[in-house]
C-alpha cells in the first residue's frame, strides 16, 4: 500500500510539473476556441444614392447567470426583471423567476432576447446587471448580419446576393455576387469564446479580439426612378398576356451603363417575382429583331442597296426542300429590301441572305464576328448566357441554316446581347459594353471607378447607319411596329415574334408558343436611352406578336421616362446681359446701401426680394408677408425710422 501511495504521488507530480504545462494547453485548446466574427457586407447604391442592398446588424442577449458575484446579482435582480417586464411586456415576478432559476441551474447562456435591432441592443445593455458588462455583470452579446433590399422585389435578381454554405461553397447572384467577393464582403474579425458544456461557446469578454473590417459600397448605375417605370410596365403586360416570364432592360447610349433591369416569372398561383436574370443568362433564337443584323451585313458588303428589289412571292417559298413563310396572308409580292424589313418578312431577309452568301457562308458569318455577336460580352454579373451562331461544320448546320439566322433562327443569344447591338446603332455605331456598376466607394473615397468600354468602335459605316436607322424608324412610323406610333414622341426599332418549344411540330400547332420581343431606342432623332423587352410564351388567346405584346412595354416606358424624368438641357453659357435684371440688381443694392436704419420702399418689389432687403438691414425687423408675388403695400412708411423687433408686415399678390 506504501508503494502504491508513492506511485499515485509520482504520477500527480509528474502530471503536475513535468507533463503540466502541455495538459493546461491541451485544454484550453479544448475550451478557448477563436470564433469567425462576419463582418458588415457593404451597401449597394443606385446612380442618385438610393439604398438598394444594405446588411442590418441584429443581436442576441444572453446573460450569464452564475458570473455576477452574489451581492451584485441580488441587488440588481429586481431592477432587471422591471426593466425586461417594460421591454417584453410580461411581469416582472417571471423574469425575476427563470433569471434565479438559471442562476440556480448553473446556466451560462441565458437567452434574454433574440435577433433585436441596434437601438433595442444599446437598450438592452444599459439595464441593471447587464451594464456592468461581461465580467462584473455576465453580459454576453453575439452580433449577426441580415441582407435586406429596401426596394423590395423591384430588380432584386439583379441587385442579386452570396450566399455561403457550410462547406464555404458560395452562391453568388447579380450585383451583390459579382462584387461580394471583391468588394462588399470585407474582412473577418476574431472573438475569443469558452466552451461551457452541452456544445455551447460563451464569449469570454463582450469586446472583438480583433475587429472585423466592413466591406466597400458599390454604386450601381440603376436609376430607381427608371427601374420602377420599368418593373411595372413589364408586369402589367405580363399579367395582361397571362406570360411565363419575361424582361426587360433600358441602357444608357452614350455610357453603356444599366439604368433598369427587370426579370419576372409567373408563379402557380398567377403572380409575378424576380426568379431569374434572363436578360442577362437566358439564350433563345431572338427571331425577327436580328434581321436588322442581317440587313446590316448586307449594307455594309454592298451586296444590295435599300432599293434592291426582293420578290416575296405570295407568302411562302421553299429553301433547300423547306418552306418558310410570312405572316402577312398573300405575302408582299416585289418590295424593296428596305421595305422587306420594315413589314419583317421572313421571306425578304432569307432571300437576300441566301443569294448572296450561300456560296461563302463565312463571309456573312465574319461579318457577324466582327461584331462580337457570337462572343459573351463579359458583363459583371455572373452567368451570361453564351450565344451560339454556328458555322459549317457544327452539328447544327446545314443548308438551311443561313436563310433560318437571316430572320432569326438556328442561332441564340441573349436580350442583352441584342440590345448592345441596338445601343450601337443608336450611338453612330460605337458598340459599348454594358455597365452596372459606376464605382466603389469606401465612405466618400473612390476605392475604383468603372468607366466605358468599347468592344466595337464602329459597326458599320456612316452611310449604313443613316439607312438602317431610317428603317428602324419607319418601322414604328409604318411597319410591323405602327401600333406604337407618337406624333409627339419619337421612337425607331424593330418587332420580333420567335418560334418557342417547336421541336416536335405537330405538339407545337396543337399548343402555339411564342417569343415576342422589341429593341430599339428613343428618342429616334437623338437618342438617349436604347430598351429591349422580351416577353415568352403569352397567352396565344390574347395575342403573340412583338408590336402587340412587348411594343406596348416600350412605348410606355419610353414615355414615362421622358414625363417623369425629362431632360434637362445643358446651360452652354453664364455670361449674358439683360437691360431689366440688371435695372432690378441695380434698383435693389442702391436701396440697400441707402437705407440702413429707415425703412424703404418695397412697393412694386417681388416679395422673396422684399424679404431679404428688409432682413438685411442695420436694426432687426421682423418681416411678416401675407400672401406672394408682388408687394402691394407695407405697414410701415417710407423714410420712417425702424425700431428693433419691430414688426412689418407685407402685403403681396
Amino acid at each position: 500500500m506504501f508503494v502504491f501511495a508513492l506511485a499515485v504521488v509520482f504520477k500527480l507530480v509528474s502530471i503536475q510539473f513535468i507533463q503540466g504545462e502541455e495538459y493546461r494547453q491541451l485544454a484550453e485548446k479544448r475550451t478557448v476556441k477563436d470564433f469567425d466574427i462576419e463582418p458588415n457586407r457593404g451597401n449597394v447604391y443606385s446612380a442618385d444614392g438610393s439604398l438598394l442592398a444594405t446588411s442590418i446588424p441584429k443581436y442576441d442577449i444572453r446573460l450569464d447567470a452564475v458570473q455576477a458575484q452574489q451581492a451584485v446579482f441580488d441587488e440588481h435582480i429586481g431592477a432587471l426583471a422591471d426593466s425586461l417586464s417594460v421591454y417584453k411586456g410580461k411581469s416582472a415576478s417571471y423574469y425575476k423567476d427563470i433569471i434565479r432559476k438559471a442562476r440556480r441551474n448553473k446556466n451560462r447562456y441565458f437567452l434574454l432576447a433574440r435577433n433585436i435591432s441596434y437601438s433595442d441592443y444599446i437598450r438592452l445593455r444599459n439595464f441593471p446587471l447587464l451594464n456592468k458588462g461581461a465580467i462584473g455583470g455576465g453580459l454576453i452579446v453575439e452580433q449577426t448580419t441580415r441582407r435586406e433590399h429596401p426596394m423590395g422585389e423591384i430588380a432584386a435578381r439583379s441587385i442579386g446576393y452570396e450566399r455561403v454554405d457550410e462547406n464555404q461553397y458560395a452562391t453568388r447572384v447579380g450585383i451583390d455576387g459579382a462584387f461580394g467577393e471583391k468588394y462588399l464582403r470585407g474582412v473577418k474579425g476574431k472573438r475569443l469564446k469558452q466552451k461551457i458544456g452541452n456544445g455551447q461557446w460563451k464569449p469570454i469578454a463582450d469586446f472583438d479580439q480583433v475587429e472585423p473590417q466592413d466591406g466597400y459600397d458599390v454604386y450601381t448605375t440603376i436609376d430607381v426612378n427608371i427601374q420602377d417605370i420599368a418593373h411595372h410596365s413589364l408586369l402589367g403586360q405580363l399579367e395582361k398576356y397571362e406570360a411565363e416570364h419575361g424582361c426587360v432592360v433600358v441602357m444608357e447610349v452614350k455610357t453603356g451603363e444599366i439604368r433598369a433591369i427587370s426579370n419576372l416569372a409567373r408563379t402557380s398561383k398567377g403572380t409575378y417575382y424576380e426568379k431569374l436574370n434572363y436578360a442577362v443568362g437566358e439564350s433563345h433564337e431572338p427571331g425577327s429583331t436580328f434581321k436588322t443584323m442581317a440587313m446590316i451585313a448586307a449594307l455594309e458588303d454592298k451586296v444590295i442597296d435599300t432599293s434592291t428589289i426582293v420578290d416575296t412571292k405570295s407568302g411562302t417559298k421553299y429553301f433547300y426542300g423547306r418552306t418558310i413563310s410570312d405572316s402577312h396572308r398573300g405575302g408582299y409580292g416585289k418590295i424593296s429590301a428596305a421595305k422587306a424589313l420594315e413589314v419583317s418578312s421572313n421571306i425578304g431577309l432569307a432571300t437576300i441572305v441566301d443569294d448572296h452568301y450561300s456560296k461563302n457562308p463565312e463571309k456573312f458569318l465574319d461579318r457577324l464576328s466582327k461584331w462580337k455577336l457570337d462572343q459573351p460580352l463579359g458583363v459583371s454579373i455572373i452567368g451570361e448566357g453564351k450565344p451560339d451562331i454556328p458555322r459549317p461544320g457544327a452539328s447544327n448546320w446545314s443548308r438551311n441554316a443561313l436563310p433560318s439566322m437571316a430572320y432569326g433562327y438556328n442561332l441564340t443569344m441573349t436580350p442583352l446581347q441584342t440590345l448592345a447591338f441596338y445601343n450601337a446603332i443608336a450611338n453612330n455605331g460605337e458598340m459599348i459594353k454594358p455597365r452596372f456598376i459606376r464605382s466603389v466607394k469606401s465612405f466618400d473615397k473612390h476605392v475604383e471607378v468603372f468607366k466605358k468600354q468599347v468592344l466595337v468602335d464602329k459597326i458599320c459605316s456612316d452611310k449604313t447607319l443613316a439607312e438602317i436607322k431610317d428603317i428602324l424608324k419607319n418601322i414604328v412610323i409604318r411597319g410591323t411596329g405602327k401600333n406604337m406610333y407618337s406624333e409627339t414622341f419619337s421612337m425607331a426599332g424593330k418587332t420580333g415574334t420567335a418560334r418557342t418549344d417547336y421541336a416536335n411540330y405537330e405538339e407545337w400547332r396543337k399548343d402555339k408558343k411564342y417569343i415576342s420581343s422589341f429593341a430599339g431606342y428613343f428618342p429616334a432623332d437623338n437618342p438617349k436611352y436604347s430598351c429591349i423587352v422580351v416577353i415568352h410564351k403569352p397567352s396565344t388567346k390574347v395575342g403573340y406578336y412583338g408590336a402587340d405584346v412587348s411594343g406596348p412595354v416600350f412605348k410606355r416606358i419610353a414615355q414615362k421616362i421622358y414625363t417623369d424624368t425629362p431632360l434637362i438641357d445643358d446651360v452652354k453659357t453664364l455670361d449674358f446681359n439683360d437691360k431689366l435684371v440688371n435695372e432690378d440688381y441695380e434698383n435693389y443694392f442702391d436701396n440697400v446701401n441707402k437705407y440702413k436704419a429707415l425703412m424703404p420702399s418695397v412697393v412694386g418689389m417681388p416679395a422673396m426680394d422684399a424679404i431679404a432687403l428688409l432682413e438685411n438691414l442695420q436694426v432687426n425687423v421682423k418681416v411678416k408677408l401675407r400672401g406672394s408675388g408682388t408687394v402691394k403695400s407695407q405697414s410701415v412708411d417710407k423714410h420712417q425710422k425702424l425700431k428693433p423687433n419691430q414688426t412689418i408686415v407685407l402685403e403681396a399678390s
